[in-house]
């Protein structure tokens, strides 16, 4: 293993620092947890926040900051983080008018998260949230009841963070997130597992010549392998996938194209250029697209592909709002 690190035992914590250390105009870390904040004055408005194990970066402190988040909680490698440092999060991120989480569905993740929101609420917060789930690839899988929760996450807190910065109450942003997520639909492909620094070796075996499809951002099990292939292949199956899953699928659509890590620019630019060819045959327009690495699972090689199905005009005047956040751009 060759990782560019320190002591295993500190790999967050000093992750962290130095996040802060480049991030110090956008965000700071509150005081003796492992949480990231941001630095704009409060404004009376919800606030919004998101967190999850570590690993996954630039998920979900790379999202922090005017217009996005408030405030992210980031637990230890591959960890949901707990409900004392959740809390934390919550009373940073409270400016009167409550506090709306967003949770990857992971059983870790939500146990603690809602744990945090019964705490929260014994203080006077008023505290709501909303479960992401847009992994179609499988129903039930590793830490998941039914669908998990990845990259498609990044959209919702672009959408939600927008509806809060508008000034929406807590109650309109819950019924905003509750249409929201069902229309985010989510597909990978990993190339090569993650090693997470603690084990010293990859996540699961995949042969050199062999790809996996559906493999979760924690190195959970796919729906298939298959012989490597060319990108266009790889984005038949993955585009073909998402259309189908809509149902009625004409309309227009955002999409995010996803680095899992350890996948070069160039190639994930190629699978772009492929999936736009395979909407444009299928008569689908493409309003609005980002590509990059957003949700990451430590140095796995591969890519997701999310989209967004924008039947809802706040939707593509959220994505395109400005923000101020180390990693949306």
């Amino acid at each position: 293993m060759k990782k560019i690190i320190n002591d295993t035992q500190q790999i967050v914590d000093e992750m962290l620092n130095g996040f802060v250390f480049a991030n110090a105009h956008l965000v700071h870390r509150i005081s003796d947890t492992a949480v990231i904040a941001r630095n704009t004055a409060k404004t009376g408005k919800v606030g919004i926040i998101s967190g999850g194990g570590s690993g996954h970066e630039p998920t979900h402190a790379g999202f922090v900051g005017d217009g996005m988040l408030s405030a992210a909680v980031c637990g230890e490698v591959f960890t949901s983080p707990t409900p004392d440092q959740i809390l934390a999060a919550i009373e940073a991120s409270d400016e009167g008018q409550g506090v709306f989480m967003v949770i990857k569905n992971y059983s870790g993740d939500v146990m603690n998260f809602e744990i945090a929101k019964e705490l929260a609420s014994e203080t006077g917060i008023q505290v709501d949230y909303v479960i992401v789930d847009d992994d179609i690839s499988v129903k039930n899988s590793t830490y998941t009841q039914g669908r998990r929760g990845v990259a498609g996450t990044i959209l919702v807190h672009k959408i939600l963070g927008y509806a809060a910065k508008q000034g929406k109450t807590l109650t309109e942003i819950k019924q905003l997130a509750d249409t929201l997520v069902p229309s985010i639909h989510t597909i990978g492909v990993a190339l090569h597992a993650a090693t997470v620094p603690a084990v010293g070796q990859p996540g699961f075996e995949l042969p050199d010549d062999e790809i996996e499809f559906g493999v979760g951002i924690h190195g959970e099990p796919g729906y298939r392998r298959e012989k490597l292939t060319n990108s266009r292949a790889l984005a038949d199956e993955l585009t073909s996938k998402l259309v189908d899953s809509f149902g009625d699928y004409t309309g227009a659509y955002a999409i995010l194209v996803n680095g899992m890590g350890a996948t070069p620019l160039m190639e994930q630019f190629i699978f772009t250029n492929d999936v736009h060819t395979l909407l444009t045959e299928k008569q689908l327009t493409a309003e609005f697209v980002k590509v990059g690495n957003f949700m990451t699972s430590i140095d796995m090689a591969g890519l997701s592909l999310t989209l967004l199905k924008l039947d809802k005009p706040i939707y593509l005047t959220a994505l395109t709002a400005p923000v101020s956040t180390s990693a949306w751009g």
